[in-house]
């Protein structure tokens, strides 16, 4: 999409809105992951992997017993029975960490417990429970096959395997896994760093009570939120009034992957967000066919993708989604798609939409089916804690009848 031109619209209107696929194809082609570093693997959950993981050594890296019993000679237990039970001479133990040293020979036995290495000579365990023992001696009253109770060298993992693959998010069991193999540290993708700036003459900073005219920021605090469950490191940076110069200072001094400023992205004369960064970089987008969220602006600053969120609670959070995380999320190697669950499910009630736009609508689930919410207004950030999820109704369309089966994405199923 060719980068337009700046046309200072505040108080004039949008003259033309970008359309939503064409934003998201715009930020594809322009973000690309960021770079590797190490860390220590106990510190590993959560992040991306950089490249994959070969195993080095063996898992397990020795035969060793899966149950409590006796390491013996497998055919010479052949023919043993409850009537006809065969006798081995014990000769020592082997304890995990403690492995018996000598090598088990005909007629002779090794008591042995759960991961202990299973001495030479002996191919398989008998249990504990198939044996009985008096007087250094065990009475076999059954037979056990070659290989029997024993776990072999590298049955979990072998050298050369790839372990893991690059652009996994690791999980508990992963840092597991990498400690068996005597992994210390892995190459992950760096966490995308993420400035948010907050602006505007009516806020007050969170924490604070509502009181007159003014009301209290909670776009900072759902954004760093946001932000790390998209694997970025959010810093919220001081509240800013409509102050076009603070404003211009605050961008100009963001040196992080991704910057975000919620506030003065509109139309008003006091939205100085969109000429300023057309100043500073590069404004790409200024107003998109979706509702809410159509003040959202993108453009980059030294390369770095800024997003001009709206101040409105519900359409920063729809913007966000659908363009921030997108860009964050793959700054930091994760799927860049829409980080919720989804299903599909009958409508109770009919959703009215427009052709031209794409619309963002919350819903509730109630017994199997999506019930639209009546209120659709942009600053009503309670009714995104009453939806279970919302409804992407597509451009091209005027919207669903009763019973239509549509795509709800659940908010609490990430």
């Amino acid at each position: 999409m060719p980068t337009r031109s700046f046309f200072d619209i505040r108080m004039r209107g949008f003259r033309d809105r970008a359309e939503v696929a064409d934003v998201v194809r715009l930020l594809d082609e322009r973000v690309r992951s960021l770079g590797g570093e190490a860390v220590a693997v106990p510190e590993a959950c959560g992040r991306v992997l950089a490249e994959n993981v070969r195993a080095e050594v063996a898992v397990p890296g020795f035969d060793r017993a899966a149950m409590d019993g006796y390491a013996v000679r497998a055919e010479e237990t052949f023919g043993a029975g409850p009537y006809n039970p065969l006798e081995l001479r014990i000769i020592g133990e082997s304890l995990p960490g403690r492995p018996f040293a000598g090598r088990v020979a005909p007629g002779q036995a090794v008591r042995i417990m759960t991961g202990a290495p299973v001495p030479a000579g002996a191919d398989a365990v008998l249990l504990a429970e198939l044996a009985r023992e008096e007087a250094g001696v065990v009475h076999v009253s059954e037979a056990v096959s070659p290989g029997r109770h024993v776990g072999r060298r590298g049955e979990d993992v072998e050298p050369g395997r790839t372990v893991l693959s690059a652009g996994r998010v690791l999980r508990p069991q992963d840092l597991g896994l990498l400690a068996s193999l005597g992994v210390a540290t892995v190459h992950v993708i760096r966490r995308p760093r993420v400035d948010i700036l907050i602006t505007g003459d009516e806020l007050l900073p969170v924490g604070a009570r509502p009181e007159g005219f003014k009301i209290v920021d909670s776009n900072s605090v759902m954004l760093a939120a946001l932000v790390k469950r998209d694997g970025g490191e959010p810093r919220t940076l001081p509240l800013l009034p409509d102050r076009r110069e603070l404003i211009r200072d605050a961008m100009r001094a963001s040196v992080a992957d991704v910057l975000l400023v919620s506030g003065g992205s509109s139309v008003g004369q006091e939205d100085h967000a969109p000429s300023l960064l057309a100043e500073l970089g590069e404004l790409a987008i200024h107003g998109v066919a979706l509702r809410p969220a159509s003040p959202t602006g993108i453009g980059f600053l030294a390369g770095r993708p800024v997003f001009l969120l709206p101040g409105n609670p519900v359409s920063c959070l729809c913007a966000y989604d659908l363009f921030a995380g997108r860009s964050i999320r793959r700054l930091g190697g994760r799927c860049p798609e829409l980080p919720y669950r989804s299903l599909p499910l009958p409508l109770e009630s009919k959703i009215v939409s427009a052709v031209g736009r794409v619309d963002y609508v919350r819903v509730r689930i109630q017994d199997g089916r999506a019930v639209p919410l009546a209120v659709s207004g942009a600053s009503m950030l309670s009714t995104t804690t009453i939806a279970d999820g919302f409804v992407l109704v597509p451009r091209d369309s005027e919207g669903y009848p009763a019973d239509a089966t549509v795509t709800v994405y659940r908010y609490d199923d990430i």
